[in-house]
């Protein structure tokens, strides 16, 4: 690349310049020569600023299909879950990995829509959520600050470099603070975690928590073929996966366990957690839960008639279950 163009993607003049091309390609619908003559510039530079704009969040593309498929999706489960519902359109053949990525994206676009400045944003750890810090498109938001949902540590390592890489990724996408929570994912004695509740270093974080505007999440899943991280990160003893068996447990939102009818008491792993009870997430104003493959199907649906969230990010595949097979009534707590 010559120095000419270089200079054009990094000076102070490259947004104002990626901009002005974004605006003569997509509104006036001018040529990327006709373009280049009025910058003065080259074909190749244009199309360098145009890809400059898109992945600055500049230029915003949405495709809205009036045929049948992710879109009427969307609608039915708006219907059924009163959930506004993304449906990315994903190949029934694509790999449990595929699917996660093309999720993830979809997802890390909706969050720049949803982020604000001033806002207190809550992130869970996890597989769905790491894929998702990994492709965030930076877009500065003044005052904006993340805070980690739930403790990391277990008995095998304190989970605080991976919790933190997740969180530092949406720090640094649009220019916030990030809050970390350095305890457990779970206490051994529920004492115990009543007794750092008390602390004051800790109530700054659950003060963090009861006033989040927005909450990023997925659901975890035993039955997950991508693993979901609670699972498989030395978190769960076998004795508490049976436990969660024996309670008829269908899935977890930061730790917090729920059964199909979206009802969370009674699940004595509940008492030693350190994610949010579920009636505090539900007082969260915008409540983003993203979740790929058929497998975490029941974990979802339970999510749903917990009534945890209000937006949904989800593959055409399980979009297609969740409407096709009846929803068990939800428990309010």
């Amino acid at each position: 690349m010559q120095n000419g163009v270089v200079d054009e993607l990094t000076d102070d003049r490259s947004a104002q310049r990626a901009l002005t091309a974004a605006h003569l390609y997509y509104v006036q619908d001018r040529t990327m020569e006709a373009i280049a003559r009025e910058l003065k510039t080259s074909r190749s530079t244009v199309s360098r600023l145009l890809a400059h704009a898109r992945a600055t969040g500049i230029v915003d593309i949405r495709i809205r299909s009036p045929f049948e498929g992710p879109q009427l999706l969307a609608e039915r489960i708006a219907e059924l879950h009163d959930v506004v519902a993304h449906v990315v359109p994903v190949p029934d053949d694509a790999s449990e990995v595929d699917r996660l990525e093309r999720v993830s994206v979809a997802a890390a676009h909706l969050m720049g829509e949803l982020v604000r400045p001033d806002m207190t944003v809550g992130v869970a750890w996890g597989s769905t959520t790491a894929a998702i810090s990994r492709r965030l498109t930076p877009k500065a938001v003044h005052g904006t600050t993340f805070v980690q949902l739930n403790g990391s540590g277990n008995t095998h390592s304190t989970g605080l470099l991976y919790a933190s890489e997740i969180l530092g990724r949406f720090a640094a996408a649009y220019g916030g603070s990030a809050q970390q929570f350095p305890v457990p994912a779970f206490f051994d004695d529920p004492r115990t975690k009543e007794a750092m509740w008390r602390e004051r270093s800790t109530r700054r974080i659950l003060e963090l928590h009861a006033a989040m505007d927005l909450v990023v999440f997925s659901t975890g899943s035993a039955g997950s073929r991508v693993p979901s991280h609670v699972y498989s990160g030395g978190y769960l003893e076998a004795r508490d996966l049976s436990a969660l068996e024996a309670q008829a447990v269908v899935g977890d939102v930061a730790t917090v366990f729920y059964r199909a009818d979206g009802s969370s008491d009674r699940i004595a792993l509940n008492e030693r957690a350190t994610g949010p009870r579920l009636d505090l997430l539900r007082r969260v104003p915008r409540r983003l839960c993203v979740v790929s493959g058929v497998t975490k199907l029941a974990s979802l649906r339970g999510a749903l008639a917990a009534r945890i969230a209000t937006d949904i990010v989800v593959d055409e595949a399980t979009a297609r279950a969740l409407v096709e097979e009846p929803a068990p009534s939800p428990v309010m707590e």
